[in-house]
Formats: C-alpha cells, structure tokens, sequence
C-alpha cells in the first residue's frame, strides 16, 4: 500500500468520525439525548417527569410530579438545586380525562371494532 492510501483512508475515518459526533451532538442538543427510560413494573407510577427546559448549555430546569405534588428542581454540572419544593398538581385536564375514560369503555356497536370489542366483553348467559 501506498503512502496516498494510507492518508485517504485516514481521511475517510476522521469524516466518519465528525459527522457520527455531529449527530450525537445535534441529538441531544434537541433533547432526545437525556431522556428518562421507562420504569418496569407491573404497578402504578408514583414518580414522573413532566417539563424539561434547557435554560443554557449546563443547566437545565426540570419539574417533575410526584403522586399529586410537583418539584421544580434546577440541575446542572456543578450540582443540583431544587428551587420549589410541594407544588400541587394541577387536575387533570377534561380532555385527558374523557381520553381516560373512553379507552376504559367500549366504542359504540357501530365500528367494526366496537362490534369486535362488545362481543370480547360480553359475559356468557
């Protein structure tokens, strides 16, 4: 091998080197980077998080909700610091609420998938 295809392909690994921390870098400056994995359990979540703003490239303001209280808490490189303790969460909106309530109910008999689910449901007389 030559001494040019040595420096070509040196080449080609620093430009694929740049552009996989270019993505990286564009990921999590658009927040998909530190995102929180799904806890798994078979219970009800106690602990969840609601906002995340980024208020400059260290620190970040986060709230989260834990049963029917919120935290607003400041994180950043240096160290943590919860800002507002015992908020009370806000009730649930009307519309989660009837998006709650209508999953929990069948759709009406006339879908076919209302049909499918009624007769799934449908205790044996």
């Amino acid at each position: 091998m030559e001494l040019g295809e040595y420096f070509r392909f040196f080449l080609a690994l620093g430009f694929v080197l740049l552009m996989i921390a270019g993505l990286a870098a564009l990921v999590r400056r658009s927040g998909f980077g530190d995102r929180v994995a799904a806890a798994q359990g078979s219970g009800e979540r106690r602990l969840s998080l609601i906002e995340v703003r980024p208020l400059d490239a260290k620190r970040k303001l986060v709230l989260l909700r834990r049963d029917d209280r919120e935290h607003l808490v400041l994180l950043g490189a240096t160290g943590d610091l919860l800002i507002e303790s015992d908020i009370p969460a806000p009730p649930a909106s009307p519309a989660a609420a009837a998006q709650a309530a209508g999953a929990a109910t069948p759709s009406g008999p006339d879908n076919i998938m209302g049909r499918m689910l009624g007769k799934l449901w449908r205790q044996p007389s």
